[in-house]
């Protein structure tokens, strides 16, 4: 089954629709559907960059808030560098045009004026920069003898984790910290916390645990812990 072309659908992108002498910007994605309720949205959204970008993972989400509604795409892994900040844009902006299609926009700014069936946006996520490390070769490799759902079950209150590598400059290099306190998304530590991160992002090997936290700057950046069970 094939999306019908919407009324007024304009046969441009929403990147290459420029606005009016009087500021008006209108676009209406050809994929528009009237009245779509935001789970059918993203559930289209996503079926649709999967086809259009088959080498590319992403996470899709959803928001809603007082002005509106947003879907969010996370890239997790493609097959392209983005560590550039122009080779970023351009990628972002090629995924967006294909979100777009889904929706409308009016606005003019010189009357301060916007309205949109959605809002879009699309990131570069955590497990994209650490995916990159991987194929270019990681610092500190770890077996994944464990995963983090059975790290989560494992480790309790009482055990240490010593942190033994990080990025350059990391004021907790070194110190070995007790865990207080395990929950669902962090474990509390003496002084502070840690998040735990994508399953993609883990490695523990029983012994040492791996989390990367890699940017654009470096890829490759990481926790290294020893874990010291109590």
């Amino acid at each position: 089954m094939t999306d019908a072309v919407a009324p007024g659908a304009s046969a441009r992108l929403y990147s290459q629709t420029e606005h009016d002498e009087r500021g008006n910007f209108y676009y209406e994605g050809d994929l528009y559907r009237a009245g779509e309720d935001l789970p059918s949205l993203a559930s289209r959204i996503e079926h649709h960059l999967a086809e259009q970008f088959a080498a590319t993972s992403f996470a899709i989400r959803t928001e809603k808030f007082a002005g509106g509604r947003k879907v969010i795409a996370e890239i997790l892994d493609a097959p392209s560098d983005l560590t550039g900040r122009d080779a970023q844009n351009a990628f972002i902006v090629e995924i967006r045009d294909q979100m777009e299609r889904f929706g409308f926009t009016r606005t003019n700014p010189l009357q301060d004026f916007w309205s949109s069936s959605f809002f879009c946006e699309v990131r570069i996520g955590q497990a994209y920069w650490a995916a990159l490390a991987n194929r270019r070769g990681i610092r500190n490799p770890v077996d994944t003898v464990i995963s983090l759902a059975a790290f989560k079950k494992r480790v309790k209150p009482g055990d240490r984790l010593k942190l033994i590598d990080a990025p350059a400059g990391h004021r907790l290099l070194g110190t070995t910290r007790e865990i207080t306190r395990v929950r669902s998304g962090d474990l509390i530590l003496e002084g502070s916390y840690l998040s735990f991160p994508r399953a993609s992002a883990f490695a523990c090997d029983g012994r040492l645990v791996r989390i990367a936290i890699g940017s654009e700057y470096g890829p490759d950046d990481h926790l290294l812990y020893e874990w010291q069970a109590a």
